[in-house]
């Protein structure tokens, strides 16, 4: 069985203690039976979107930049697709997990919260959805491919790619103008932060500084 895609890295296991209270048992009995017993978009939605919503955000300017080198991200990744005969697809599977991508189940989730609090959430959180379903679906066809079974072939791969990356651009259409270009000066910065036409580095410092916080 294999791990999803941009899950949240847990903490170390640790034994637990043997219950004792039968009390105690009984209702951790009882909250898992419900547990399993709700549909799985119950669970994914109400439990994950009741967490963005208690957690305080950061300002809306941190996920844009990291949202947009995930975008990045991906598109290199389809570059590496047309690359050679037959592409590594277990380091294509390892790109999913690394870099930017790691973390964009959170940034896009926080990114679609701030849309739900201008009156856009509906839409923003299909996108959401519809780019991780993409994502997981590729993760898939990578796996199939690594195994060299027939089913997974380039041309499925490259459109759950450009499906992906047409919901990113769609979620970050909710993103007012002034905050996105921002973040796309951000992110280019830093991709190549050694070229002489970007801003001097200490304009650029307290933003890169942000971004690689949460990536």
């Amino acid at each position: 069985m294999t791990s999803s895609v941009f899950e949240s890295n847990p903490r170390s296991a640790v034994s637990p203690p043997e219950w004792r209270e039968s009390r105690r048992s009984v209702s951790l009995s009882l909250f898992l039976s419900h547990l399993l017993l709700a549909p799985k978009h119950a669970i994914a939605g109400n439990f994950l979107d009741k967490y963005v919503k208690k957690k305080k955000l950061d300002p809306l300017e941190v996920y844009v930049p990291a949202v947009i080198l995930t975008q990045l991200q991906i598109k290199d990744l389809e570059k590496t697709l047309e690359v050679g005969d037959k592409p590594e697809y277990a380091t294509c599977r390892s790109l999913l997990r690394s870099g930017p991508a790691a973390s964009l189940r959170v940034n896009i989730r926080a990114v679609a919260q701030y849309a739900s609090d201008a009156g856009n959430g509906e839409n923003a959180f299909k996108d959401v959805d519809q780019c991780l379903r993409a994502l997981e679906e590729l993760d898939s066809l990578f796996l199939h491919a690594s195994r060299n079974e027939p089913d997974a072939s380039v041309k499925a791969m490259k459109a759950k790619i450009g499906t992906a990356l047409n919901a990113l651009d769609s979620l970050l259409q909710t993103v007012p103008s002034d905050v996105l270009n921002q973040g796309k000066e951000i992110a280019d910065a830093y991709r190549a932060p050694d070229d002489e036409e970007m801003k001097q580095p200490e304009e650029l410092d307290p933003d890169l500084k942000q971004l690689e916080s949460i990536l």
